[in-house]
């Protein structure tokens, strides 16, 4: 009897140790890559309307000032409030501008969300892959639980993290520039694009 109460007490731990939030991460994201996929298949939208609900799916699907912070690292505080605001703006326009055409170039390839993995209690990685008739690419989104809601912070394709990829461009220009010059360059590049 005895026995049975303890191995019952390790079940019932089991459980409530268990994340409260496994699956969420990965249902999150795939409902919001296939609202990504739904825009992109309409053909009854102008590509500058696909632009449109494509930039209203990526202030849902993203979390702007983690991946801003992250792309950042250490120089996040370098910046005042004022400047960290502007950088999450112009940061999303530098982004927009430099995938938006890839996005749009969505040929059907097929997308395969194969797992989520804990990173901590309020982080998680969702691995997908994309398969064309030549490869599969992987692709994981990196999210982080905040105000109850998943959203993404970084996306790493085939090992390579956006965050850490324009980190070290940032980096580059910060070892010569103030954060004011930092924005001055972005806010040409933005224009300039």
């Amino acid at each position: 009897m005895i026995r049975q109460f303890m191995i019952l007490s390790m079940l019932i731990l089991c459980l409530f140790t268990l994340p409260a939030h496994a699956g969420v991460p990965l249902d999150t994201v795939q409902t919001k890559v296939n609202q990504v996929l739904d825009v992109l298949r309409d053909k009854n939208l102008s590509e500058e309307m696909k632009k449109e609900k494509l930039r209203t799916l990526y202030g849902q699907m993203f979390d702007e000032s983690e991946l801003s912070k992250r792309t950042l690292g250490a120089n996040w505080r370098k910046l005042n409030p004022a400047q960290q605001q502007e950088f999450i703006h112009l940061y999303r326009q530098v982004l927009e501008k430099a995938y938006i055409d890839k996005i749009l170039a969505y040929t059907n390839e097929k997308i395969v969300f194969s797992r989520e993995v804990t990173l901590a209690n309020d982080q998680a990685e969702v691995q997908t892959k994309i398969i064309t008739s030549s490869r599969e690419i992987p692709i994981s989104y990196r999210v982080i639980l905040k105000e109850g809601a998943w959203k993404v912070y970084d996306v790493v394709v085939e090992n390579v993290s956006l965050a850490q990829n324009y980190r070290s461009q940032f980096n580059s220009i910060l070892a010569n520039n103030t954060p004011d010059q930092m924005l001055e360059i972005l806010r040409k590049k933005v224009k300039g694009q």
